[in-house]
């Protein structure tokens, strides 16, 4: 961290895919206020998430990054919170048998209401008007006035997301997250799911395994960690005068953390290494993450590791890489060598949603096959480099969607207009996600029990 470094000074670089607010005293008297709410995270917590990535990045643990593209004001309700925290602890349990190691549950919640754009304005017939940015900065309604950034939405945007984190922790310490419960849950899936055969197996496995836990008297009852779980928050950090708001000194270590999440990250849009949103998260402690598109280049990424972890502390960054199911093979495999041949510790995430959008019939929308295609070149370019695939990062939700064409369901994209209720990105819903994490268990398997005869021979 430069010695300069002050949660203020970013505001002397370049930053992009920020608002422009047309009152500045209306701003400023909204970023005063929020330096005094109380914090969202503690600054504990995101140091317990960030010795458990610390694992991830030495190839004994799993990240599961999930949740909404972007959170809205007008659909926030607790049955849309607890479903998608449903299916992420639901994929969590699949993984954890596959895997076989623990998966760290990190969802894109309690903050994710800002979207970076491709470009400032749009224009619908004839009218051209700024771009939506999330409900953290203007409306979606295509009207003159919803599309001024209010500062006032930062208020909102904090308040619920405190009340997110209070539901999302009472839920997982409080009985919602009991392995037999979600267990029960998927093999209901399971009964109900077209593809419901090929998971059965893996199903049957799981339910046996925690009934011989229960047989050795390991239950709900005596056992914490069967009847509850660790569960962090996490979102782009893009409107940086909102995060810079929520930054306090740690009055144990002294050090700099963001409260509004345990874990942020930098999207692809804004990694600029001279730019406010590195300089930023040069001076924080939370575990960080950045977005890592097909356009990097290997030493670019090594200047990058070295702004954001120069201490090279394990668990601190996480590289989210987004390239395309068509390019991750050509592109990927240079980046780890250069990483592992630096010797730079990080955990390598793969999200394969945004590079593999697609327009169809006025909407956007991504095809399962494409997804899945990203996920399991990730694996093999991991496999053949002697690297850790350590996670995956999702766009999803809990509710029954038509927002991406495929999976058991055989969406269609005739099918998208029939509950395509997204603020921004197309997500998978419960069931595609729930698929894709059966899926990437029997992957995750076979790569266990070939690694186990490797060594064994």
């Amino acid at each position: 961290m430069s010695e300069k470094w002050t949660p203020a000074s970013w505001r002397s670089k370049t930053g992009l895919q920020m608002p422009t607010y047309p009152d500045a005293a209306a701003l400023e008297d909204v970023e005063q206020r929020l330096g005094v709410f109380p914090p969202l995270a503690s600054a504990g917590e995101a140091r317990k998430l960030k010795s458990k990535l610390a694992d991830v990045a030495c190839g004994k643990g799993f990240l599961l990054q999930g949740g909404d593209c972007a959170e809205s004001f007008a659909e926030f309700h607790p049955d849309t919170l607890r479903d998608t925290l449903r299916v992420l602890l639901q994929m969590a349990i699949v993984l954890t048998f596959g895997a076989g190691m623990p998966v760290v549950k990190v969802g894109r919640m309690a903050g994710q209401f800002a979207k970076p754009r491709s470009a400032d304005t749009e224009t619908i017939d004839g009218v051209e008007l700024p771009s939506y940015r999330g409900d953290m900065v203007n409306g979606m309604e295509f009207t003159e006035e919803a599309r001024v950034p209010d500062p006032e939405r930062l208020v909102q945007a904090y308040n619920q997301s405190a009340a997110t984190l209070n539901f999302l922790r009472a839920l997982t310490q409080g009985g919602y997250a009991d392995l037999h419960k979600v267990q029960r849950w998927n093999l209901g899936f399971v009964k109900d799911s077209p593809l419901g055969e090929r998971y059965a197996d893996m199903a049957s496995r799981i339910q046996e395994s925690l009934d011989f836990m229960a047989a050795c008297g390991m239950t709900s009852q005596t056992t914490k960690q069967i009847r509850e779980t660790s569960f962090f928050t996490s979102h782009e950090a893009l409107l940086l005068n909102y995060e810079q708001s929520m930054t306090r000194v740690d009055s144990i270590s002294g050090n700099w953390y963001n409260t509004s999440a345990h874990m942020l990250w930098i999207g692809e849009r804004t990694r600029q290494l001279d730019g406010a949103h590195v300089e930023f998260f040069k001076g924080i402690h939370n575990p960080i993450g950045c977005k890592v598109g097909p356009s990097m280049e290997p030493d670019e990424l090594i200047r990058l590791i070295d702004a954001l972890n120069p201490d090279n502390e394990h668990g601190r960054l996480t590289l989210i890489t987004r390239m395309g199911a068509e390019k991750i093979g050509n592109v990927l495999p240079g980046l780890i060598r250069a990483v592992e041949r630096e010797g730079r510790c990080v955990v390598w995430s793969c999200d394969p949603m945004h590079s593999n959008t697609v327009s169809a019939g006025g909407y956007k929308t991504r095809h399962v096959d494409a997804i899945l295609a990203e996920v399991k070149a990730f694996f093999q370019v991991h496999k053949s480099e002697g690297s850790h695939a350590g996670g995956v990062h999702f766009e999803m939700t809990g509710k029954d969607v038509t927002e991406c064409v495929g999976g058991g369901q055989a969406i269609k994209e005739a099918d998208l207009s029939e509950r395509y209720h997204t603020h921004c990105d197309p997500r998978l819903n419960a069931t595609q996600a729930l698929e894709l994490a059966f899926l990437l268990a029997e992957q995750l398997k076979e790569d266990r029990m070939a690694e186990q005869v490797r060594v064994a021979g």
